[in-house]
């Protein structure tokens, strides 16, 4: 399935998944400036890089001036993805959901790049679509297992060398279904809405070691997992946004660069919307 039946009716994005370069957006004949944002000299690990939203992410970073690390499960597809890319990039093989795992990757990591000064938790999956009272057990483990325990384990690996060094910016990636709650998604939205509440916890733990915490809240983004679900939960999703599309993977970079940015520097524990006007708050 992928999602083309929508097509007649909803807008697809105007930009190719990976389009992202330094000054300049580019989809057709059209121009797409985006702002400059500084990353010299920051060291990035981002979890889940190796495609999707985490890949923006990455490309966007890495034309930001930052070095990244891809966590990812799928290793060839991460040496994949940091071949086609430019930049200083380095990828590790990590399970999220295992501790002792993150924890031999960031001290990988760190002989790798030296710090980290960024940790973007990306890595998750949607799970089935099914009413709570038919959801699979192991499923619901699974889930939250990757979306909420594997954020829990970064932010605990990596936060006391936040600590040491006295700077750090940390971003979660949530969902609008944490706000809202999606039918048929329970594993999905309450590991989202955990996220959340872990964002805002550690960001108010960290506040006064110069280290921001913040997530963000996107809708839905047409990425090959987010395609992979039934198609009719699909378009009730996108019925939902006003904005009548996916969210675009650059759109998604941009906001999550500036959130991991030193410019960023007082906003800390703050949810941070991208759904396209389904949410307000």
């Amino acid at each position: 399935m992928n999602g083309c039946h929508l097509a007649g009716r909803l807008h697809f994005p105007r930009r190719s998944e990976y389009t992202i370069a330094a000054g300049a957006l580019n989809a057709g004949s059209e121009s797409f400036m985006s702002n400059t944002i500084d990353l010299a000299g920051k060291n990035a690990v981002v979890t889940g890089g190796a495609q999707g939203i985490g890949r923006a992410i990455v490309e966007r970073f890495l034309a930001s001036g930052a070095a990244v690390a891809i966590w990812d499960r799928d290793k060839a597809l991460a040496d994949k993805a940091a071949g086609a890319l430019r930049g200083k990039v380095t990828t590790f093989a990590v399970d999220v959901t295992n501790y002792a795992e993150v924890e031999r990757a960031r001290d990988d990591t760190g002989k790798a790049l030296g710090r980290v000064d960024i940790l973007v938790n990306n890595a998750g999956v949607a799970g089935p679509n099914v009413p709570t009272w038919e959801y699979p057990l192991q499923a619901w483990r699974d889930v939250l297992s990757i979306n909420l325990d594997g954020p829990f384990y970064c932010c605990r690996a990596l936060a006391p060398l936040m600590i040491a060094q006295n700077y750090g910016r940390i971003v979660n990636i949530a969902s609008i279904a944490g706000k809202e709650g999606n039918p048929n998604a329970p594993a999905y939205s309450a590991s989202k809405a955990g996220v959340i509440a872990l964002t805002k916890s550690l960001g108010k733990e960290l506040a006064k070691h110069n280290i921001g915490v913040n997530c963000v809240t996107p809708s839905m983004a047409a990425t090959k997992s987010a395609l992979a679900q039934d198609p009719k939960f699909i378009e009730m999703i996108l019925s939902k946004v006003p904005r009548g599309r996916f969210l675009e993977l650059s759109e998604a970079a941009s906001m999550i660069c500036w959130l991991a940015s030193e410019e960023n520097s007082f906003t800390t524990a703050g949810v941070f919307d991208l759904s396209g006007g389904r949410a307000t708050y």
